[in-house]
């Protein structure tokens, strides 16, 4: 009889230690279960904050220009120009401290339909397709204003270029041609994007006084509107390097040109371009 109490005593014991064992296993899994939840709530955390700042820290481009970078880091010379590395486009900027890559030459030349002061087909009448579709708007805008503009100069050559400014070095000397003429492989008119042009009442010239007819005032006002920008504005000599040419115009496409417009800017400024235009 004492066996049995003993061991009934014996069992009651075990099967209790069993119980507790097992409550303190599920305590010790719901312990884990919550610390594994908590850990997986802490990753989750970190990562959206780690995401969020990564957007914070995402650098805001705020002129999504070709030429940026290359602003930044190129100042040119006179004497030591840098070669533009995109002749190609129509924001393509050249200037007395960026030339052209030697011999280059655009490939989609032709003639606009507009009328020129000569009937010769020779190479000043032609510009880039582009910008001479967009010439043949602007007349035409021009025209239904009651202007009557002519068009004088357009593509030049590289080796046209070199004649003309040897000759005005001849003839001018150096210092006075470099304020109005372009050195070789240095000139807008290469690019097939720039032309010259005047009116019946200037006699075909260039001059300034072109600004003081009536085409060259809506030449002033509306070139803009057809992707022409004034490319030698007057007052900006200490920038663009070349005296004030109203007659100049230059293709850089319609939003571009509103942007320069509006800024009332030459296209260095607006590049944020720096040329040291001292020899």
């Amino acid at each position: 009889m004492k066996r049995l109490m003993l061991f009934a005593v014996l069992s009651a014991v075990l099967v209790a230690a069993g119980c507790q064992d097992q409550q303190t296993s599920q305590k010790e899994n719901t312990n884990e279960t919550k610390t594994t939840e908590k850990q997986a709530e802490n990753q989750q955390a970190d990562q959206a904050a780690e995401e969020e700042a990564a957007v914070e820290e995402e650098p805001v481009e705020t002129k999504p220009d070709q030429h940026q970078q290359e602003a930044d880091d190129v100042i040119g010379t006179i004497e030591k120009p840098v070669t533009v590395d995109n002749p190609d486009s129509i924001e393509v900027v050249v200037n007395k401290t960026r030339q052209f890559p030697d011999g280059w030459a655009p490939k989609d030349l032709v003639e606009p339909d507009v009328p020129f002061y000569f009937n010769e087909h020779i190479e000043k009448r032609k510009m880039r397709k582009e910008a001479a579709s967009a010439l043949e708007e602007l007349f035409d805008a021009a025209q239904k204003d009651g202007m009557e503009l002519v068009a004088a100069s357009g593509y030049r050559s590289e080796a046209r270029q070199k004649q003309i400014y040897e000759n005005n070095v001849a003839s001018q000397g150096q210092e006075e041609t470099d304020k109005v003429s372009s050195r070789p492989g240095r000139s807008e008119h290469q690019s097939g994007l720039a032309i010259d042009l005047t009116s019946a009442e200037m006699a075909l010239a260039l001059e300034e006084t072109f600004i003081n007819t009536d085409e060259g005032k809506w030449l002033a006002d509306h070139a803009y509107e057809h992707g022409f920008i004034v490319r030698y504005p007057k007052g900006k000599t200490d920038i663009t390097g070349y005296s004030y040419e109203p007659w100049h115009i230059r293709y850089v496409g319609k939003d571009l040109a509103k942007q320069i417009h509006e800024e009332g800017v030459t296209l260095e400024e607006h590049f944020q371009m720096e040329s040291d235009l001292k020899s």
